[in-house]
């Protein structure tokens, strides 16, 4: 049976250090690009049918080193804008702003470009994206064999893991993702459900 894989990008230096990273188009680092290759093992033993990636570096850079096929690029799957607070980790976020939870309250506004976004807002991207692979992966289900692959960022594949499964985008809190691992969503008794999460081997 099909199942949609999940894969946040290897560790960049503003992840290792908790800093919020939407727009800025970091390289993986050296542990960053050591832990895409460790998926290799993982990603090998499946059947590939799709692969779609955000249009990061990190993102693509990861989707190569773990052997997966040239993805197509959707720009829905890019991070969250987080406006504000780009670069931004969260103890500093909550030295001004006690309290802050990015699920609940979303980001302070950004520039012109950048504004920020709200939950909703992220949540509704990660609609459209489910809303353009759920046929072809639900046609899979069906008999057709072959796993349908993102790779992202961390809090954008957490909504779109809590849309998923029927719950609104503040669920995204829910679920940890941790650099350089995959989460599988996949059904039981014909309903979305998670088979594994942060996962290095299967």
């Amino acid at each position: 049976m099909s199942e949609l894989l999940l894969i946040r990008h290897g560790e960049t230096e503003w992840s290792r250090n908790g800093r919020h990273t939407g727009r800025t188009d970091l390289p993986l680092t050296a542990d960053g690009e050591e832990q895409a290759r460790a998926l290799r093992p993982l990603l090998s033993g499946r059947k590939i049918a799709e692969v779609y990636s955000s249009p990061m570096q990190r993102a693509l850079r990861t989707a190569e080193l773990a052997g997966l096929p040239t993805p197509q690029i959707d720009p829905d799957l890019r991070e969250w804008d987080y406006g504000g607070y780009e670069g931004v980790t969260t103890p500093e976020i909550h030295r001004a702003r006690p309290g802050w939870y990015l699920f609940r309250d979303g980001v302070a506004p950004g520039t012109a470009g950048h504004p920020g976004e709200s939950p909703e807002e992220v949540g509704a991207r990660a609609d459209r994206v489910l809303a353009r692979i759920t046929p072809r992966l639900d046609a899979r289900e069906g008999g057709e064999a072959g796993d349908l692959v993102l790779v992202a960022h961390a809090h954008f594949l957490r909504v779109l893991t809590a849309r998923r499964l029927g719950l609104p985008p503040s669920a995204g809190g829910l679920f940890t993702f941790e650099t350089g691992t995959v989460g599988v969503l996949g059904t039981e008794h014909e309903r979305p459900a998670v088979v594994a999460w942060n996962a290095r081997s299967l």
